[in-house]
């Protein structure tokens, strides 16, 4: 149970990063500019809570891994996408991603504690 535990530990903090760091780095620069289609506050909106909806879908995978006796299919379907999807970041990104380590080791914790 513990290796599930480290695993939403990894998630949470990969999407306190996600939000945050994203938000410094990327969207509010991003929102700066007035070039379409961000020339309008709908879409600058639309963007930015788009962005931290997905933080806020990482923490749910959090707690999804974490709570007792989720069921071993859903652990290896969560574990699995967030696996796919740092190893995708590390070759998409040559390795420039900064968040691909955190996104695969948190896959990888979940397959394992969906076997153990």
């Amino acid at each position: 149970m513990s290796w599930l535990y480290l695993s939403a530990v990894l998630m949470a903090i990969t999407a306190f990063i996600h939000s945050w760091a994203g938000e410094k780095r990327l969207i509010g620069p991003l929102l700066k500019s007035s070039q379409p289609p961000l020339n309008n506050a709908q879409s600058r909106h639309i963007l930015r809570s788009a962005w931290h909806l997905t933080s806020g879908f990482m923490v749910l995978c959090a707690i999804v891994i974490a709570v007792p006796d989720t069921p071993s299919p859903a652990l290896r379907v969560i574990g699995g996408f967030w696996l796919a999807l740092g190893l995708f970041s590390l070759l998409s990104s040559r390795g420039r991603h900064v968040g691909w380590p955190t996104l695969t080791a948190s896959g990888a914790l979940a397959l394992v504690g969906s076997w153990t």
